[in-house]
């Protein structure tokens, strides 16, 4: 991309080849996971555990953490092409293995997952802002005090940090900020298994049931248990920006056997804290069990506990956010540069010194584009703030297509695996059965967005 390339010129931190210094390792990998993976999801699996029961809930997150690592597995292997190139970002690949046609569809729906997944960051952060500020009230006046506050004001807040955030140049200048968001989603993540374990032994039993929440018919218990599916297939994946996380890897050893070994570690790591939040969340409130772990006031007190757990998730996704939003960035960019390699505004880079802070080099299609995109997402948040539902729908939408479809058929083709083989029909059997998954997640999800905003 130009616009990187030109910022990566005057940094010094191209290699011989004028691409970005790749410097990544296990570690820093690790960490990029783990911020793209725990983040909004991990507050309703509580809640997707009280709907499914506790035979059918512990079984789903262990199967989905399963088919994450099967989907980064084949998707690794398809970051070089056999006479080694690297494919730069996941439509890098689809285009090189599957074609210009399957391409555009491809960057249709990653880019509305990525965008989709930070307008749910959005909605996130401002739910966790405005917990902190009813913990107190509830704190002050007691627990049945009206502690009733708007999230418009946290939305916009939130957006206004997001706009300068979005100046960061490019992905590989982003390890520090995967750090801080990892060791963030590690904190509020543990209080929440911990608050949740504290809650089981002071109530002397685990409560909950085999089948989960009881409904009034059969065909709520279902919507419900369709959207649960939807919830817990948001928590996991990660593939739409694993390759773009491959190519910040050094070599040797092969990325390829750096990501599988990352992606093991990391899916181990955020399916125990699952598992924990989840199970837990459930056993302390039953059908109680609140839609939003941390933020739904099954927790009052400690009081200063669940605020600074708040803190870290707003912390987090403010990380999280940009690890999304990068990538489009990169595309929508790279795009424009291609299309108008004469135009100053898409091209040029102007140097701008602020008192007391250091000289930085701005272009003026990076700052519209980049703040409109910001107050895009902003704005719909504000629309539809419906936290499980919205997270529902966009993880039924991510979850087939991009995690599973796309990387079976490249596999398909880099490992050159012939129709009707052993594998084939394995392969084509898997990614089936993720079909049917999405299928039933993205009804019971948009059946329960409908019954929020017009119900």
């Amino acid at each position: 991309m130009a616009v990187q390339h030109s910022l990566e010129l005057d940094n010094g931190s191209c290699d011989d080849n004028g691409h970005p210094a790749r410097t990544g390792t296990l570690w820093s990998c690790v960490a990029h996971i783990i911020t793209a993976v725990i983040g909004s999801g991990v507050l309703s699996l509580a809640w997707s555990t009280s709907q499914l029961g506790w035979l059918a809930g512990p079984i789903a997150l262990l199967i989905f953490a399963i088919i994450t690592y099967l989907s980064a597995f084949l998707l690794s292997d398809c970051y070089r092409t056999n006479d080694g190139t690297r494919n730069k970002s996941y439509m890098d690949a689809v285009r090189m293995y599957l074609g210009r046609k399957r391409t555009w569809m491809c960057a249709l729906l990653q880019n509305l997952s990525l965008y989709g997944t930070d307008i749910a960051y959005v909605i996130t952060t401002s739910t966790s802002m405005r917990a902190i500020q009813k913990s107190n009230c509830y704190h002050r006046e007691g627990h049945k005090a009206a502690c009733s506050y708007g999230d418009t004001s946290y939305m916009l807040l939130f957006g206004g940090v997001q706009v300068v955030m979005s100046q960061i140049p490019d992905f590989h200048n982003m390890e520090w900020l995967s750090v801080v968001a990892a060791i963030m989603s590690f904190t509020y993540s543990f209080i929440g298994f911990g608050l949740g374990f504290a809650q089981v032994i002071e109530n002397g039993r685990i409560q909950g049931s085999i089948t989960g929440v009881p409904a009034d018919s059969v065909a709520d218990k279902l919507w419900l248990a369709f959207q649960a599916l939807g919830d817990i297939a948001f928590a996991y994946p990660y593939s739409i920006i694993l390759l773009e996380i491959q190519d910040t890897l050094k070599s040797p050893p092969p990325e390829n056997k750096t990501m599988k070994t990352a992606s093991m570690i990391a899916i181990f790591v955020t399916t125990f804290f699952y598992l924990c939040c989840g199970c837990f969340g459930y056993a302390a409130f039953g059908n109680n069990t609140p839609g939003n772990l941390l933020t739904g006031f099954g927790f009052y007190e400690p009081y200063w506990l669940i605020d600074f757990a708040n803190a870290c998730i707003v912390l987090h996704l403010v990380g999280g956010y940009q690890i999304f939003s990068q990538p489009v960035f990169a595309f929508v960019e790279r795009w424009f540069t291609n299309k108008f390699p004469g135009s100053g505004f898409v091209n040029n880079f102007y140097t701008i010194k602020l008192p007391l802070l250091p000289s930085f080099q701005m272009n003026p299609l990076k700052i519209c584009f980049r703040t409109a995109y910001v107050a895009s997402t902003t704005v719909i948040a504000m629309i539809f703030p419906y936290f499980n539902q919205v997270l529902g729908v966009l993880g039924a939408l991510n979850f087939w297509p991009l995690a599973i479809y796309f990387p079976v058929e490249m596999y398909f083709v880099q490992k050159k695996i012939q129709p009707w083989t052993r594998k084939w029909v394995v392969l084509r059997t898997f990614s089936f059965f993720c079909l049917l998954v999405t299928i039933v997640g993205l009804i019971g999800s948009i059946q329960g967005l409908i019954s929020a905003k017009f119900g």
